[in-house]
């Protein structure tokens, strides 16, 4: 690296520091926010971003550029900072007076954190070169993990990503997970940067400065480690230039900072952690009276080679007919398997928690192995992936395992919200029908925490051709979804010609003389129609609906077959009462009169049985419904 530019990038990251005192410090708009985080981090962001970084950077989403992630989502301040700089240099033909503001610079310091802006607090993809949402700690390198993945296995281009982490939370456990499946899948793409800044938001971080520590830990899960001062240009530079030559596996740079760099008396020290800082402008006066007079030429950073493929991921449909024809019973996780691997877009992949013989992506893997990932028992890092493939619209994402263990990763689905991820979650052995297992594996609150999330459609097929086309609906669909998906045989009772979509569900049996509505859906629909069969043979008739879509509920369909049957409802679920089937149903029946609603759902912590002997002890089998059905009439 030639002085002039050595001597520009220590400027750069200068100015980098200036602007994120005066967006948290002097903004009047929020006076808040984490200008120390940003200080320790600099020098590191402005070489990646104005030497090493191959980015387009007036198309912030290009297939093509290097990938960039704050998983330190609180240095926010200075991502902005950053691309405040790309935007204004780029405006002025690539060169800047860095003691003036140009309009975006002056965007970010009047309106960092403001209400209603996109400059929040922590990034999210509100802004065009922010791709996922960051914040909630640990969960950017999962993310960055299955971004590379998809550079290197699907789209074999040459972008790298890159991942500035904080290392107070490098001690989550999502953080390993990453590890081990970049390590394991030799991301030779992906450069991980950890701000060793030593300091916490309350304490010393676990490890403070001992730069060694850290890097053995991640050379064990099989990075290349480099130890570095973060605050030195050229060892920054050599670093990531090693990190570039890198063919075999990911790189971390374990870089040795401190928080609060270049601010007097405040530097390296605690109870500085999200606060704005005391006597603001002595510290942007300070450094801008190092700053040279007049402009200042930007590094020249290269173009990123156009070499990931141009794909689209719209109308996606069955090549072939997945449920094969004459099939009388199939269980929903087989159906996911076989439908997953019919659609017609080589785009779809498929990633599992080494289940892939229970949820039945094993079929999916048999037919496409290339577009399968295997992400073993790390149901974090499984999720976090999913997204960082969804991004940028590069893959259409389906992860799997059993719905229960989807819990352990919900702060990482609740982030994907926030994300505005595209991607698809499919959980299996749903409920106590899945018998002698035991409650460990019987997901019975998974709905509620689908239905809590934002933008999450959730769907519960019953037979086999509904779950082929819950599967098609989602590849299909903007936002999350989730489908829930059942572990034993049911019977096949549509024929396609149904008419599925978003937000419908099906009456699959009514009459004139129906006294009840009984809604259901997975292993209860099966048992409502048991019950409908006994029902009718006594001359009672029930209207039974199949719910199909949970969420968007089909409020108009249940309101108005409710109506039809005397204002009486029963909603029999697999599930617990909360927030489940029979809470939607009662939201949607919110403001009406004259409803009547009772619910049959799985009252208290089960145990292992026999699937029949469950349903019938927790009341929400056909016996059940048949005696619900009569105290209502």
């Amino acid at each position: 690296m030639d002085p002039q530019t050595e001597a520009t990038l220590y400027n750069l990251a200068d100015k980098l520091r200036i602007l994120s005192v005066q967006c948290t410090s002097l903004n009047p708009a929020g006076n808040s926010g984490h200008p120390t985080t940003c200080a320790s981090c600099a020098e590191i962001m402005s070489i990646l971003f104005f030497h090493h970084m191959k980015y387009d950077k007036m198309e912030k989403r290009d297939a093509s550029s290097d990938r960039f992630i704050l998983s330190k989502g609180h240095a926010a301040p200075i991502l902005y900072a950053a691309w405040a700089l790309v935007d204004d240099c780029e405006a002025q033909g690539g060169s800047l007076d860095l003691k003036e503001m140009g309009p975006a610079q002056t965007e970010l310091v009047n309106h960092l954190r403001e209400t209603g802006h996109v400059l929040e607090g922590h990034p999210t993809p509100k802004i065009p070169f922010v791709d996922v949402a960051t914040g909630s700690l640990g969960q950017g390198i999962n993310c960055a993990a299955g971004m590379a993945y998809v550079g290197k296995y699907f789209d074999k281009a040459s972008y790298k990503v890159f991942c500035l982490l904080g290392d107070g939370e490098t001690a989550e456990g999502s953080i390993y997970e990453a590890m081990a499946f970049a390590g394991f899948y030799k991301l030779n793409n992906l450069v991980a940067i950890i701000d060793l800044n030593r300091l916490g938001q309350s304490d010393p971080t676990m490890y403070q400065h001992e730069a060694s520590v850290v890097a053995t830990r991640w050379e064990s899960f099989g990075w290349n480690a480099i130890e570095l001062d973060g605050h030195s240009i050229r060892d920054l530079n050599n670093a990531l230039t090693v990190a570039a030559e890198s063919s075999e596996r990911p790189t971390v740079l374990v870089c040795k900072t401190y928080k609060g760099k270049g601010f007097e008396n405040i530097e390296d020290k605690l109870n500085w952690h999200g606060k704005p800082l005391s006597e603001p402008q002595k510290f942007v006066d300070a450094l801008l009276a190092k700053m040279p007079g007049g402009m200042t030429k930007f590094p020249a950073t290269e173009l990123p080679v156009k070499d990931a493929p141009d794909i689209s991921l719209a109308n996606v449909d069955f090549a072939k007919s997945p449920i094969p024809e004459g099939t009388k019973k199939m269980s929903t996780r087989k159906a996911y398997g076989i439908s997953l691997a019919a659609l017609n877009n080589s785009r779809v992949v498929a990633l599992d928690g080494d289940v892939k013989n229970s949820t039945f992506a094993i079929d999916f893997m048999k037919e496409f192995p290339d577009r399968f990932v295997e992400c073993y028992i790390a149901e974090q890092n499984l999720v976090g992936a999913a997204i960082g493939m969804a991004c940028r619209d590069r893959t259409i994402a389906f992860a799997s395992t059993f719905a229960a263990f989807f819990s352990r990763a919900y702060d990482h689905i609740r982030m994907g919200a926030i994300s505005q991820t595209n991607v698809n979650l499919v959980g299996s052995h749903c409920g106590i029908s899945i018998g002698p297992d035991g409650p460990s594996q019987m997901a019975l609150e998974d709905i509620a925490m689908f239905r809590a999330i934002p933008n999450c459609s959730v769907f519960y097929p019953s037979d086999a051709v509904s779950a082929a086309h819950a599967i098609k609906i989602a590849a299909n669909t903007k936002g999350m979804c989730f489908i829930r998906t059942t572990r034993e045989d049911t019977p096949v009772m549509y024929d396609g010609s149904e008419g599925f979509s978003l937000g419908k569900s099906l009456t699959i049996r009514q009459s004139n003389d129906d006294k009840v509505v009984v809604v259901g859906a997975g292993i209860t629909l099966v048992e409502a129609l048991k019950a409908y069969d006994q029902l009718a043979a006594e001359g009672i008739f029930v209207k039974v609906i199949d719910l199909f879509c949970v969420k968007p509920l089909d409020k108009d369909t249940i309101v108005s077959a409710a109506k039809m049957c005397g204002g009486k409802i029963i909603t029999v679920e697999d599930h617990y009462p909360e927030g489940g089937i029979g809470e939607a149903v009662a939201g949607a029946l919110a403001g009406e009169t004259g409803i009547v609603l009772k619910r049959l759902a799985v009252e208290s912590v089960p145990y292992s049985g026999k699937s029949s002997d469950l349903l019938d002890l927790f009341k929400i089998n056909s016996r059940a419904i048949i005696e619900a059905v009569k105290e209502m009439i």
